[in-house]
């Protein structure tokens, strides 16, 4: 396969690790020229990106509720282990959402607030109502039998609408990691949706359709929230894209299996 080819194919077993290099922080080998070329061609693979802090999470907060730590630390544990792999790459776009869409009145304004590093009133109140949301819901999933496949089912779906946003809606502020990335081909996000169907149909199958179904409506609100209030996506909307579908797949989760 000639260099061209492998920058242009629809799938390629590099976009993995790149995937996982991109939205992690493990000191993974990553083929950056290859990554660099195919860029938005690889974003299949986010969704499987998620298995990784899935399974961190997954072992910090089963270990500590067998060795007898309440649930609720447990779960805290679970989301440190959690926030620590993927350096708060998502929670800080969260906050950055928050703050510029409602700390702003005008377009250039919110875009403005997004790029500043210091967080407001707005982004502290998103992350604290996330991550106890999500401590909260995670304490009764740890508990509950089939707390891997619901964490695996959750980390890989949640990270699917990072990719449907950057494929549907134009980045609003022509500059920045989502920018340099690119937009998505079309084709690229319907193998992430099969991808991330395929994953969930076979570890949790009655959970395909409400984990996907509920996913998919709240990410249509946050996407018609980020075109009025910006015109389009940037990549703290991909980050809070995947923190409020980790916080409807929990809720989901705690009514199937705790």
């Amino acid at each position: 396969m000639t260099k061209h080819d492998r920058s242009t194919a629809i799938l390629h077993p590099a976009d993995i690790p790149a995937a996982i290099g991109l939205l992690t922080r493990l000191p993974i080998r990553v083929d950056t020229t290859l990554a660099t070329q195919r860029a938005a061609r690889s974003a299949w693979a986010w969704p499987l990106a998620g298995i990784v802090p899935a399974l961190i999470g997954w072992g910090l907060g089963v270990g500590a509720v067998t060795v007898g730590l309440p649930p609720l630390f447990a779960a805290c544990l679970a989301l440190l282990g959690q926030i620590m792999v993927t350096g708060a790459l998502h929670e800080d776009g969260l906050a950055d959402v928050a703050d510029g869409f409602w700390g702003g009145y005008a377009r250039a304004r919110r875009l403005e607030i997004m790029k500043d590093s210091r967080i407001g009133a707005y982004g502290v109140i998103a992350l604290v109502l996330s991550l106890g949301l999500r401590a909260t819901a995670l304490a009764a999933v740890l508990t509950a039998s089939g707390a891997l496949t619901a964490l695996v089912v959750i980390g890989v779906s949640s990270r699917l609408p990072m990719v449907l946003l950057m494929a549907a809606l134009p980045n609003a502020r022509g500059a920045g990691l989502a920018s340099q990335v690119g937009r998505p081909p079309a084709r690229t996000a319907w193998i992430a949706c099969g991808v991330t169907a395929l994953l969930v149909l076979i570890l949790m199958p009655h959970a395909l359709f409400p984990v996907l179904a509920y996913i998919g409506l709240g990410s249509l609100a946050l996407a018609a929230v980020a075109n009025s209030k910006i015109g389009g996506q940037t990549g703290d909307v991909l980050g809070a894209s995947q923190q409020v579908s980790e916080i409807i797949g929990l809720a989901v989760m705690v009514s199937l299996i705790a």
